[in-house]
């Protein structure tokens, strides 16, 4: 039986028998973007399942056990429409195909690929189930809370989303918050003016604007106002209208702290707050109000919580691996 994916049926997959499924690829854009350089990426493929992999003309075939050839099927399905919504396929998408096959149960895995977010400089797709639930919840809810690990994409996203409201005049404003712990929020002695002296610590937020949008777009926004950058201190007394704020590393800041962020928030405004609860750098880990603030609004409908775990980290596989081998010898202590 054939199986024709993605609207401009590009694809047919059609399994053979239960060891052999063969996927038809029409598109020569897309079919050499997935096979890759040299075949590299099927050759990652291959290595990295049960399966062997053959490849001629325009057809793709899958040879091994069942679920190993139905998960590498499910894989370049995913790498396809992958391509189709962003005219790209990373190398880190490879790993990811097979991960998101593994750990999905709905069809063609393209819950995943629902949510898009198109910048200047590259497109920007959810990589996991909840990914695309935090692109949602971004856009559809004043107040999101994300919790999870390093590399699960939480402040990427909400820059994403942030920088484009900006762009697209739905707001006026993005203003980024870190709590500075390291300098204990005493920036005085600090040389340089307010920015200088943030600046080290939000350096992860700069990265992710700078390659989202460009380093002279993003410079003419900060030189113009229209993003600013403020230490969670220097929030008191504010009223934050037409704008999306985003408290990054949230899990160094104070039940209070994190009271005083949220109720910044005024007329057309939306509020991001998200941390990691395993990288508390406060000298009393327990005053960490990132977790107890969780517990604290999670009856009020209109703020969203997502939590990331291990399996939603895109960065290196390594850092899912690292992540749950910190999060066994925490349990087995």
């Amino acid at each position: 039986m054939s199986e024709i994916i993605n609207i401009d049926q590009s694809i047919v997959v059609k399994k053979i028998d239960k060891k052999t499924t063969n996927i038809q690829i029409f598109n020569n854009d897309l079919l050499q973007s997935i096979v890759g350089e040299f075949n590299g990426n099927l050759k990652k493929l291959e290595n990295l399942s049960n399966t062997k992999i053959f490849f001629r003309g325009n057809s793709i075939t899958i040879k091994g056990d069942n679920l190993e050839v139905k998960k590498v099927s499910d894989a370049i399905k995913f790498l396809a429409n992958k391509f189709i919504k962003t005219q790209s396929i990373e190398e880190n998408d490879i790993n990811l195909s097979l991960e998101t096959s593994k750990n999905s149960n709905s069809q063609n895995n393209v819950h995943t690929l629902s949510e898009l977010i198109k910048t200047p400089r590259k497109s920007v797709i959810a990589r996991s189930e909840k990914q695309s639930e935090y692109i949602k919840a971004l856009r559809e809810n004043n107040i999101v809370i994300a919790l999870g690990p390093a590399g699960t994409g939480k402040s990427y996203l909400a820059v994403s989303v942030g920088i484009t409201l900006l762009m697209e005049k739905k707001v006026e404003k993005v203003i980024l918050s870190r709590p500075a712990v390291e300098a204990g929020e005493r920036l005085g002695f600090l040389p340089g003016d307010m920015k200088e002296k943030v600046d080290p610590y939000l350096r992860p937020l700069y990265d992710a604007l700078y390659d989202l949008f460009g380093y002279e777009k993003i410079q003419k926004k900060i030189d113009s106002g229209e993003i600013e950058i403020a230490p969670l201190a220097f929030m008191r007394g504010r009223t934050l209208k037409n704008s999306f704020a985003i408290l990054d590393e949230a899990q160094n800041a104070t039940v209070t702290q994190i009271k005083m962020f949220l109720t910044r928030i005024g007329e057309n405004s939306k509020i991001v707050v998200n941390g990691d609860p395993s990288q508390i750098d406060l000298i009393n880990k327990s005053s960490s109000g990132l977790v107890k603030s969780k517990k604290i609004l999670n009856k009020i409908r209109e703020i969203k919580t997502i939590e990331f775990d291990h399996k939603d980290v895109i960065r290196h596989p390594l850092v899912s691996k690292i992540i749950q081998a910190y999060n066994k010898k925490d349990t087995d202590d």
